[in-house]
């Protein structure tokens, strides 16, 4: 792909895969859950018609958004309640110990929600290598427009041995209101010539209005053990917590994002 912007243009190398379990697009495909079947595929794309860019966790975070957001479909088939249905099918117990303590913390299951109102939960283990988290998230709906307010998150990290508590909460923190940017609201625009996102202005994003009202965050520390490094991790158990918690206040399934405004209403009103 031609390097258009600098005064010399240039054809930059060819694009390669990377390597799992960090993976690109691929990255956290694989799900951790014990599953008696399972197929991933991954279709690689060397060359695009458009520039593109990679997003800030690269493929995580909507691969934990599908992940997380099938296991809810699979635990509302099986009338099984969401967390217990995740511990069921784990066998890593670092796993089951985030799960338990955002629950706990969340107080779940919770009691029957206001009109309007919906809960959801979710797990990922960054790249299948770093940090563990486990999210539970309460938002609010405005069914006539499609509007979504995340008004509370808890999650719980293990990320190893802790060094700068400070500083993990407050990676997982951003990742959180960052992550709710991009699932609820941000779409870029693009038609098959160009780019039609140009503006700030324009683009929808996450406003100081929309933030949430409470976020907490739970450390599990393990002395001695390996640093298994925070970076991205929240940003796929989000997507999924937020999903399931629209699919909790209104009874629709969403799978593709951004997951508030017109789309929403639109599902709601058919």
């Amino acid at each position: 792909m031609p390097a258009t912007l600098l005064s010399k243009p240039f054809v930059s190398a060819p694009s390669v895969p990377m390597v799992q379990p960090e993976g690109g697009g691929d990255r956290n495909a694989i799900p951790l859950y014990r599953l008696p079947a399972l197929h991933v595929m991954n279709n690689f794309s060397p060359t695009m018609p458009l520039r593109t860019s990679a997003m800030r966790s690269l493929g995580a975070h909507t691969n934990v958004f599908a992940i997380e957001s099938f296991m809810d479909e699979l635990a509302f088939a099986a009338q099984s309640d969401p967390v217990e249905f995740r511990l069921k099918h784990l066998d890593d117990t670092r796993a089951q110990d985030v799960i338990h303590l955002t629950a706990q913390k969340f107080g779940w299951p919770r009691p029957p929600r206001k009109p309007g109102h919906g809960v959801g939960f979710a797990f990922g283990k960054y790249k299948n290598l770093m940090a563990y988290v486990a999210i539970a998230v309460e938002v609010s709906v405005v069914r006539e427009t499609g509007q979504v307010r995340l008004e509370r998150a808890v999650a719980s990290v293990d990320t190893g041995q802790i060094v700068n508590p400070d500083g993990i909460r407050n990676q997982i923190e951003g990742g959180i209101v960052q992550s709710s940017s991009w699932t609820l609201y941000e779409e870029l625009k693009y038609d098959t010539q160009q780019i039609r996102s140009f503006d700030w202005s324009s683009y929808p994003i996450l406003r100081f209005s929309a933030v949430p009202d409470s976020v907490e965050v739970h450390l599990i520390d393990r002395p001695g053990m390996p640093f298994l490094g925070t970076a991205e991790a929240a940003m796929g158990p989000t997507a999924g917590a937020l999903a399931n918690a629209l699919f909790d206040a209104t009874g629709q399934r969403l799978r593709q994002m951004p997951l508030a405004g017109d789309r929403l209403r639109q599902l709601i009103d058919a």
